[in-house]
């Protein structure tokens, strides 16, 4: 069911593109800028996941799975006390019938340092209830040295 989920802003659920600009746009902010963490909720369905993914120093790969309210909790505070913005460079759609899948290649920065802090790829993955879109999942990849963002993800 979805009555535990805050109402949506229906323009930020009208399309895919909206739906995954939202989600930039709420992670985004100044320093010392509460984020809308309502607006947040209100994109995802119940029990959708974000899952941060990459290789230990030791050099195994790791992921974390984090519901929505987990990621407010350990990113929100970070997001808030440094200012942090992500925007998207390109993406990558498929969609069949009522469900899509988005490679989205995006770009952090964190306001205390202002250059490109971050890149990688959002996979996410969206659902259509013939009213609106919804967000399954968001998992995700940042670059690194020996892991460069391939051509055809970029602009």
């Amino acid at each position: 069911s979805t009555t535990e989920t805050p109402a949506a802003n229906p323009s930020d659920v009208s399309s895919m593109g909206a739906i995954i600009e939202a989600v930039y746009d709420v992670i985004s902010g100044p320093k010392g800028q509460e984020r809308d963490w309502n607006r947040m909720r209100s994109l995802f369905v119940p029990g959708a996941k974000l899952i941060p993914t990459g290789a230990r120093p030791g050099g195994e790969v790791a992921m974390r799975l984090l519901d929505v309210n987990d990621f407010i909790a350990t990113s929100g505070p970070l997001m808030t006390e440094k200012g942090f913005t992500e925007r998207e460079l390109a993406k990558r759609v498929d969609k069949f019938g009522h469900i899509a899948h988005v490679f989205s290649t995006y770009e952090g920065v964190m306001e205390k340092d202002d250059k490109v802090h971050l890149r990688g790829i959002n996979s996410i993955q969206l659902m259509n209830d013939g009213k609106r879109w919804w967000i399954l999942s968001v998992f995700w990849e940042a670059e690194t040295p020996n892991m460069p963002l391939p051509k055809e993800y970029l602009p």
